[in-house]
């Protein structure tokens, strides 16, 4: 066969192969209802995540077998919530809302008591956790499932209910007490009501609000509550006391320069002069083991899983697809942004964790669940004529 035949046969029957793998993978992945580069980078973080958590836990491999446990727990969850269609998500949402607020009563009458705190709900010989985890999703699913049923932009009465949604389980949780978590669960409610479409001048009345309310608020807080803001506002007022731990955190990720000590090479975790350096402190570990570039590495694959879920969330179709979408990665963000502002001293220390680095069960399955949510959102799009 000459060449000329040759090309002419190729002219009349062309042959697309890497166009048809790529139509293949692409229907793979929508099959199974996940988002390939959400869920790639969410698996570096987690792997990075451990890697950081063998140094932070004093080389305790139990530690970083039991976090590996629970990652494959929070990673079957996000799978099993991404099949779930927007309708369903939105029909079952009032009742996994009351359950969850049913819950944090029980916290409050039985729940479990630990280092101070009334926060866990347990069931002997299988499980132990956060009820207040819980109402992280199920909070602004919750505002989301409402304001979608609500003209837009939502109306003063409106406004009400949400605020009525917001603050029943607020109060459960701050008086457990955990300042941190209500915090990260009043946020995902505004969050949605801020996506929801408000006038600026209706941000910036209530804005007004909350600043005149600060004094009511510092005067209802538990006195080492109060403790945690003087210390944020000098530190060194109390260097060997309430201070230590924000003191120890700067001195660690400065020690740590540019490009770190080495991983295992730290001394203020290694020698255990870090407190907590496994879970809210775990920051401050990667900053003095792998330095600046090391924690910039680290920002930047956060901010690629925030970008990647502001996209997705701006594909939703619906009106609670799209709040409630938008509400779970910005609120990802603030866990983020929390968490590194108060190891690293701009912020005061609330106890929030650093997302999917930090040793714990409830909240890694919470965050998995929400982008569970997302995908399920993004995936179950309708095709829509042209």
């Amino acid at each position: 066969m000459s060449w000329s035949e040759l090309t002419r046969g190729l002219r009349a029957h062309p042959v697309k192969p890497s166009l048809s793998g790529i139509a293949r993978r692409r229907s793979l992945w929508a099959r199974i209802h996940l988002d390939p580069w959400l869920l790639g980078m969410l698996l570096v973080l987690m792997l990075a995540g451990l890697v950081v958590l063998y140094s932070a836990s004093g080389q305790r491999l139990p530690v970083v077998t039991a976090q590996a446990i629970r990652f494959s727990v929070a990673l079957a969850v996000m799978v099993g919530l991404a099949q779930l269609s927007p309708t369903t998500l939105l029909r079952w949402t009032p009742p996994v809302y009351v359950a969850a607020l049913l819950m944090l009563v029980a916290v409050e009458l039985i729940g479990d008591m630990g280092m101070g705190a009334q926060r866990w709900l347990e069931i002997p010989g299988l499980i132990r956790f956060q009820p207040s985890e819980l109402m992280k999703l199920a909070m602004p699913m919750m505002v989301a499932a409402w304001l979608s049923r609500q003209p837009l932009p939502p109306r003063w009465r409106d406004l009400m209910v949400c605020v009525a949604i917001i603050g029943l389980p607020v109060v459960l949780i701050a008086k457990q007490p955990d300042l941190g978590t209500s915090l990260l669960v009043t946020i995902a409610g505004v969050f949605v009501i801020l996506l929801a479409g408000l006038s600026w001048r209706f941000i910036l009345l209530c804005s007004a609000l909350v600043a005149a309310a600060l004094p009511l608020l510092w005067m209802n807080m538990h006195d080492y509550q109060r403790q945690r803001v003087l210390t944020f506002l000098d530190p060194d007022s109390d260097p060997l006391g309430a201070g230590w731990n924000i003191i120890q955190s700067t001195t660690a990720i400065g020690s740590g320069g540019f490009w770190g000590k080495g991983w295992l090479q730290g001394t203020q975790s290694q020698l255990e002069f870090l407190p907590e350096r496994h879970t809210d402190f775990i920051v401050a570990v990667l900053g003095e083991e792998f330095g600046l570039v090391g924690m910039l590495a680290f920002l930047f694959l956060y901010l690629l899983i925030v970008g990647r879920g502001l996209w997705l969330a701006g594909t939703a179709q619906e009106t609670f697809g799209r709040l409630l979408a938008g509400s779970i990665i910005l609120t990802f963000f603030i866990y983020v942004f929390v968490n590194v502002g108060m190891v690293s001293g701009i912020l005061p220390v609330v106890g929030v964790p650093l997302p999917l680095v930090s040793y714990g069960g409830t909240s890694s399955v919470t965050l998995m669940a929400g982008f569970g949510i997302l995908m399920a959102i993004h995936s179950h799009r309708r095709l829509l004529p042209r």
